[in-house]
């Protein structure tokens, strides 16, 4: 007997067919990559988080990281402590864990938290976690890295920005997803992220001010550093003003762990 092909019931058992194959290979193909994907993210934050406190392989103009090979052993030598602190929605610090707290509750590394699942928690009401990385910069000099997170033209940007105890800028990583080529995507360079270097997140009363990208900067050159401002990179106007978003969000919700730690 002939058998028919060009009937309706054999197109669909033959397109259900396809679609149990092509995902089964999938979820295996997912599963199988898991462990590389993760080890990935975390090459990818401690580089991140040691080119903010300045271990990273930098030439006289590019922005180039410590090579994966190396990163694992710098970020242990360097980085001494790893905090976790969990804020209510005023701000208010609710707990301060160590690594070793975080981790035997959650068994996850500090440095893989989601910045981004925080910041949406914390618009509906929960606590929000954010991470804190305490080193030693190549000066010697006691530093903390935390990373931010908002939204640039086209999609997310992010960065790590690392501080003195009196919230002085000591170094910045700014990152993007789709910004444009020459424009926007120039947040990643050494020109624009260098000019962080010195700048003051406060005022001269101690009041958190951040630090504005600002477009038409009297100081182009970047000598004042208490002025909370940097110069703006010509035509990335939106990007910039992300920039600025992300970091007097996100990094003012540190304020109250470094009022805690000047007056212990």
């Amino acid at each position: 007997m002939e058998k028919r092909t060009d009937k309706n019931s054999y197109t669909i058992i033959f397109a259900i067919g396809m679609v149990l194959v092509v995902g089964a290979l999938l979820a295996f193909t997912a599963s199988s990559l898991k462990p590389n994907i993760i080890e990935n993210q975390r090459l990818e934050k401690q580089q991140n988080i040691l080119y903010a406190m300045g271990i990273n392989d930098n030439d006289e103009s590019s922005a180039v990281f410590i090579s994966t090979d190396k990163a694992p052993e710098a970020f242990k030598n360097n980085v001494t402590d790893q905090l976790v602190i969990t804020v209510d929605g005023s701000g208010k610090i609710l707990k301060t864990q160590t690594r070793d707290e975080y981790f035997n509750e959650t068994k996850q590394e500090p440095y893989l938290i989601d910045v981004k699942k925080q910041k949406a928690n914390a618009k509906k009401g929960e606590p929000r976690k954010l991470p804190l990385f305490v080193g030693q910069n190549t000066e010697g000099k006691t530093v903390y890295v935390a990373p931010i997170y908002g939204k640039g033209l086209w999609d997310a940007i992010w960065g790590y920005v690392a501080m003195d105890e009196n919230m002085v800028v000591q170094g910045a990583y700014f990152d993007h997803k789709g910004e444009t080529p020459g424009l926007g995507a120039n947040i990643k360079q050494r020109y624009f992220m260098d000019d962080f270097y010195g700048e003051h997140l406060l005022n001269e009363a101690g009041v958190f001010k951040g630090i504005t990208v600002a477009k038409g900067n009297a100081d182009p050159k970047n000598v004042d550093k208490t002025d909370n401002e940097v110069d703006a990179i010509a035509g990335a106007t939106i990007t910039g003003d992300g920039v600025t978003a992300m970091i007097k969000s996100d990094l003012k919700l540190y304020k109250p762990y470094f009022d805690n730690l000047k007056n212990n």
